[in-house]
């Protein structure tokens, strides 16, 4: 297979089809191949896109980028050597272009991972379940971890059981549709628990800044793919599901699951952890049943804090964890169109993302997390008398409205105790302020009011100069450019909200490095730092407060046979590395009952 990178086309921003019609593309793609490798475009076999992004470099001026993989077809005239790797070889050095080369597919290999097949072994899947040797393999908690890594166990031949505390996916949307409608909250299903984990209720995002040198990352994508995602989500720089998607996706791997002989069990919380008198797990406490089980695949997700109090208690060894805390923070997504494309509204082009980053002068980490574009901030609560928020988005992502959490980073110094689960306490110190203001609505604030209560109560952002007005500012807050001319829109919400005091919310520290960061933002994207957007309380879920502590084979360092994994654990951060952490995790389980 012959790979052509930088292939790059102009966009046409007001075809509204630019991006529809797949015909189009591949038509485009194979011109542009034939050209480059200096072909007749019938030589060519097939083609596939291996990646794409949006080059806006230039703008308003915009190109798509991509990356093709071609199968030319055998005997093609242009060829010289024998068989189809001669005829690759010959074609890539006669157009001498350093973004030609000759790749060959790798496809990932579950056994391979676990090294519990030899080579010369047949790889049909009537070979595999001989070597599961009926071992019983627990995994609790139905998140993107615990459900990859039921998924590939199940492919395997192994049959893993699945406990999960919250609802099944289909109950569980129509739990939280009422809790946003009627703000009655179901504690044991809800944003955070039941099938999907809190990904289900996101953007569904699928980049992940993990290296993917194993494959786990190609992996865990066939699989959406597999299971109703959309192709492109193989090949886009920053792929993305959507809530609504990403629903069937889920229900789809658990029915996966099933029918390779899995058992999946909703509405079912694990309690407690049997041991034997080596300190070896024997078993769990599900509900009111004891089940036994050789392994159990620990995959809880952030916000399991009773969870993480009963492993406090069995002495599992784990520890404080840094995070980071903050809000969401609300902008016309024209605006952020207008920033990163050139270009407000367009017919072809999608929501544009963004991503900011910057440290305070004290040293605080401010970033921007878990951006929504054309999205909804989401009332994610789990725990009575307390609030937390999310962002969320449907696959067209196309609200009205662009959103993002702007967070601070947080360490243990800043918990107030040493305890292990300081971090967790400190979480529901802000959540308990959050519900309080605005009697248990999502409180929101104009930044503007934000900025000048901070700026009048702060002495240490009147020190630092952080005013809120730069000289070469106009009215709209827009720092050398004419005036953004949308109006900034009420919040697009999931979930009653009400104006409130949000900056009552965190400790003075953090509000100021959120304005000294919101400010600088405001310096990339004109118009960020507008008095006008939205600011809403408290983002505290950004991920675990704790770190279950594993060995080198992804076993518990203090209970063997118990395996941390995925977000809960701290080991993964959305819902890509969770797969991965999944996967990883299926293989390390593998290895041990292979052996």
């Amino acid at each position: 297979m012959i790979r052509v990178s930088q292939i790059k086309i102009p966009i046409d921003i007001n075809d509204a089809s630019w991006y529809q019609d797949q015909e189009k593309i591949y038509g485009r793609l194979r011109k542009k191949v034939a050209k480059t490798l200096r072909i007749g475009e019938e030589q060519i076999e097939s083609i596939s896109i291996s990646k794409h992004s949006i080059d806006a470099r230039k703008k308003p001026e915009l190109f798509d980028i991509y990356t093709v993989d071609a199968v030319i077809k055998a005997g093609s005239a242009n060829g010289k050597g024998s068989g189809k790797n001669g005829l690759e070889e010959s074609l890539v050095k006669k157009c001498r272009d350093k973004n030609v080369s000759v790749i060959k597919e790798k496809s990932y290999d579950f056994f391979e991972k676990v090294s519990a097949r030899k080579e010369s072994e047949a790889k049909d899947s009537s070979t595999v379940p001989d070597l599961a040797l009926n071992k019983r393999i627990c995994i609790i908690g139905a998140g993107p971890a615990g459900l990859f890594c039921g998924y590939e166990l199940a492919m395997a031949g192994f049959k893993p059981i699945i406990f999960e505390r919250g609802a099944d996916v289909e109950k569980r949307c129509e739990i939280v549709d009422r809790f946003w409608t009627s703000g009655k909250l179901d504690v044991k299903t809800n944003v955070q628990f039941g099938e999907g984990g809190a990904g289900t209720f996101s953007d569904g995002k699928l980049n992940t800044m993990v290296k993917d040198k194993e494959g786990r990352g190609a992996e865990a994508l066939d699989i959406f793919v597999k299971h109703g995602a959309p192709e492109r989500i193989k090949y886009e720089s920053k792929p993305h599901i959507g809530t609504d998607i990403l629903k069937d996706v889920v229900k789809n791997i658990r029915q996966s699951i099933i029918d390779a002989g899995g058992e999946v069990y909703f509405e079912n919380q694990v309690s407690e952890l049997i041991l034997d008198d080596t300190n070896a797990l024997k078993g769990l406490k599900v509900s009111e049943s004891i089940v036994e089980c050789d392994a159990a695949v620990l995959a809880i997700g952030h916000s399991a804090r009773d969870t993480f109090k009963m492993l406090y208690e069995s002495k599992v060894e784990m520890q404080p964890k840094p995070f980071a805390v903050g809000f969401r923070v609300e902008h016309p997504q024209s605006l952020i169109n207008k920033s990163q494309y050139g270009v407000a509204d367009s017919k072809a082009l999608p929501a544009a993302p963004y991503k900011l980053t910057t440290t305070t002068k004290e040293g605080r980490g401010v970033y921007s997390f878990c951006m929504c574009p054309g999205g909804y901030v989401v009332n994610a609560s789990s725990e009575e008398g307390m609030l937390a928020v999310n962002g969320m988005s449907y696959s067209k992502r196309d609200g009205k409205n662009a959103n993002s959490a702007i967070i601070i980073t947080v360490d243990p110094k800043d918990f107030g105790s040493d305890h292990v689960l300081a971090g967790v306490e400190f979480q529901r110190k802000l959540e308990k302020k959050a519900f309080e203001l605005a009697g248990g609505k999502i409180p929101v604030e104009r930044y503007g009011d934000f900025r000048k209560a901070v700026n009048a109560d702060n002495t240490a952002v009147r020190e630092q100069g952080i005013s809120g007005v730069d000289n070469d500012m106009n009215d709209s807050g827009i720092s050398g450019v004419e005036s953004f001319d949308s109006e900034f829109n009420d919040p697009q919400m999931k979930g009653s909200y009400e104006f409130a005091a949000v900056h009552e919310i965190l400790p003075e520290e953090l509000n100021t490095a959120f304005v000294e960061g919101m400010e600088k933002f405001g310096r990339i994207i004109k118009g960020y730092n507008d008095e006008r957007a939205l600011v809403s309380g408290v983002e505290s879920r950004t991920s675990s407060p704790v770190r279950i502590n594993r060995d080198e084979n992804g076993e518990s360092v203090n209970i063997k046979g118990l395996f941390p994994c995925g977000e809960g654990a701290g080991y993964a951060g959305g819902i890509m590395s969770a797969a991965m952490d999944g996967i990883r995790t299926a293989e390390l389980v593998a290895k041990k009952l292979l052996d």
